[in-house]
């Protein structure tokens, strides 16, 4: 649900559709919550794909307060997070009580409008700053007094009060890409230090199913068979990009709605596994194409027989990706030499 203020959008806290919470996520949303009640900002840091948004939307609506959302943009300055002057404000006064006589004053001064941080650090809502990383670091430099005393300068920004005073409400959740990631840049350490940075990898066999199964609405087996696929390619440490749960979400809803089945001798279900996970793991089409549609070919005949699968399939499955994992890191070592 979303209201406004002062011109800003604000996000009201609700569940998330479809959030699946295991033992891991409660874990980790659980040891934010305890950072942000002490005082100190979250920082949510990871690879494209391993939830950091929508683990940061799920945080904020555990705190129960509006939210303002930020999204990091290399052409975002300081004045877009705090505010500027927008148009002016026009006054006129026309007297003419005696009517021989006319007097007429106008006065026109500049219209400030407070932007999102403002909002929030004033009204002690929850600013979810998404992909932070990606502007530009002078852009961030209002935000270390906001963390650190708690105050919000105003006076190099033109508007009439010098300072606002962050309410006590107010919290921020911070997420970012790594720095080798393209269109992020190194932000400076001062920032890094108000804030406890949560590093999130990709998420567990056990998580990644839950969220497969909720996402593509199929059933436990398939998203096994789909979870175990997609982890046995990124160990294999093939491509220039490593598959996550987004694959096994696309994987699973094209499955659904080609009604295929999740095994080799299906030929829809090995085209699907050649267009999402050979394209998503190559960085700008340039890599070992060949090599990888014939590392997806062999796992999918590894991994996804044409017998019927059901619950003992997903413990079988888990052994033969565990022992494809292990093949996968001795082709590895006689690579590098060391085997």
């Amino acid at each position: 649900m979303e209201s406004e203020d002062a011109g800003t959008t604000l996000l009201e806290p609700r569940a998330l559709p479809n959030f699946v919470e295991t033992d891991s996520i409660r874990d980790t949303t659980q040891r934010a919550l305890t950072y942000l009640a002490v005082g100190f900002p979250v920082h949510l840091r990871g690879a494209a794909g391993t939830g950091k948004t929508t683990l940061a939307m799920h945080i904020a609506a555990k705190l129960g307060r509006p939210v303002v959302l930020v999204h990091g943009d290399d052409e975002l300055s300081g004045s877009d997070l705090v505010g500027a002057e927008h148009g002016y404000y026009a006054r006129k006064v026309v007297d003419n009580y005696i009517h021989t006589v006319y007097k007429s004053e106008e006065e026109v001064s500049p219209r400030w409008v407070d932007n999102r941080l403002t909002v929030a650090a004033r009204e002690g809502y929850t600013l979810v700053y998404d992909e932070f990383s990606r502007s530009r670091p002078e852009a961030n430099n209002v935000l270390l007094a906001v963390l650190q005393e708690r105050l919000l300068d105003l006076q190099a920004t033109g508007s009439d009060t010098n300072y606002v005073r962050v309410d006590p409400g107010f919290n921020a959740i911070f997420t970012s890409n790594p720095v080798d990631h393209a269109g992020v840049h190194s932000s400076q350490d001062a920032l890094f230090d108000r804030m406890v940075t949560i590093d999130l990898s990709h998420f567990d066999s056990e998580t990644e199913t839950a969220i497969t199964q909720a996402r593509a609405q199929i059933g436990l087996a398939e998203a096994s068979r789909i979870v175990a696929l997609v982890g046995a390619l990124r160990e294999t440490k093939v491509g220039d990009v490593a598959p996550t749960v987004r694959s096994c979400i696309k994987l699973g809803r094209a499955v659904r709605l080609r009604k295929a089945s999740v095994t080799a001798g299906d030929a829809a279900f090995r085209q699907i596994c050649q267009d999402v996970l050979v394209s998503g793991s190559i960085r700008d089409g340039v890599g070992p194409v060949q090599a990888l549609r014939e590392t997806v070919d062999r796992l999918v005949i590894e991994l996804c027989p044409d017998e019927p699968y059901g619950g003992a399939d997903v413990a079988r499955i888990a052994l033969k990706r565990r022992s494809t994992g292990a093949r996968s890191e001795q082709r590895a070592a006689k690579q590098r030499g060391v085997a």
